[in-house]
């Protein structure tokens, strides 16, 4: 008789934790989930979070809000999602400047306590010029740096970020100086190249293609595989004799420390939502590129793109001990 009470308890006891672990999946959201941003709003980053929190997926039912906590190449923003409470209610955005903060601040936050979500897309540079610089394309521009060495004035991210890191590729790959001005983020450089306060910048097409058409600025190289939507008239590098490719991404992670039934639920939404057709046609007015991975894939991806920018940065002697 004990036995049959105490299988009888048991089984009570399983099925409460059960219908407790039902509920709790199922009432999570229950308030707005924060997706943070480590970049000024206006960029490539900020325009695809902006687009996600427009129409949040269809099982995470509450209202998105994009925080856009900027600073230190975008250390900032990844060190307020790490310190976050792991409740599934904050997640963030982030792409090379992650990797290369990692090891080039010591005060940075590492990779190993960030959970990769989803993979959004890849994000390709550009070569774009000021528009008064007479240089017309990818073989003026070099043919000035190996004449004069630092006469191109760059604008590009803190080090660490993106376009700091494209532009040390650029250097790196082609044996040229550039002399690099650092900017808070992708729209304070492209303003800067419209204004004629840097000479050129490697930028995301995006952000420069109606200045592009305007005559503002002139984009003279892609380094990607393909041409840009936004600007099929420009060539690659590769179209023009040269064998440089230098992309960007973007991803979802979460601290580490997340329920699994909620991290999976936050997974699942945003990989259906990005695979959703009316997103997808959204993203491309825009100029974003999504190419949507999952969790274990985008862990993949993020170790692999880890290992190619801690090389860059192992030959630009970008390491911090």
């Amino acid at each position: 008789m004990k036995i049959v009470k105490l299988l009888a308890t048991a089984s009570l006891a399983v099925a409460l934790l059960l219908g407790l672990s039902s509920r709790a999946l199922a009432e999570f959201p229950e308030e707005p989930i924060t997706i943070v941003v480590p970049w000024p709003a206006g960029g490539a980053y900020d325009l695809a979070a902006r687009l996600m929190a427009e129409k949040p997926p269809e099982n995470l039912p509450v209202s998105m809000v994009v925080n856009n906590v900027t600073g230190a190449a975008g250390s900032n923003g990844v060190r307020h999602v790490a310190k976050s409470d792991p409740d599934g209610y904050t997640i963030g955005m982030m792409g090379t400047h992650a990797i290369a903060q990692s090891y080039m601040n010591r005060n940075a936050t590492p990779l190993e306590d960030l959970e990769p979500l989803v993979f959004i897309g890849p994000e390709p540079a550009s070569l774009a010029v000021a528009k008064d610089t007479g240089i017309d394309n990818v073989k003026d521009y070099l043919a000035q740096l190996k004449d004069q060495p630092g006469s191109i004035i760059n604008g590009n991210d803190s080090p660490g970020g993106f376009s700091y890191i494209a532009a040390t590729m650029l250097e790196n790959h082609f044996d040229v100086k550039l002399s690099k001005v650092p900017y808070q983020g992708y729209a304070p450089t492209a303003s800067a190249l419209v204004s004629g306060e840097v000479m050129s910048t490697p930028l995301p097409i995006p952000l420069l293609a109606e200045q592009h058409k305007a005559g503002k600025v002139k984009i003279i190289g892609v380094a990607a595989e393909e041409r840009h939507p936004f600007a099929p008239d420009v060539p690659t590098f590769k179209e023009q004799g040269y064998d440089f490719i230098a992309e960007d991404f973007y991803m979802l992670y979460l601290p580490k420390g997340v329920p699994e039934e909620r991290r999976k639920k936050l997974e699942e939404g945003f990989y259906s939502l990005l695979n959703d057709e009316t997103f997808q046609k959204k993203a491309a007015e825009l100029g974003l590129v999504i190419m949507p991975r999952d969790a274990a894939a985008t862990r993949a991806y993020l170790e692999q793109r880890n290992q190619e920018v801690k090389a860059i940065l192992e030959d630009a002697n970008l390491i911090e001990g």
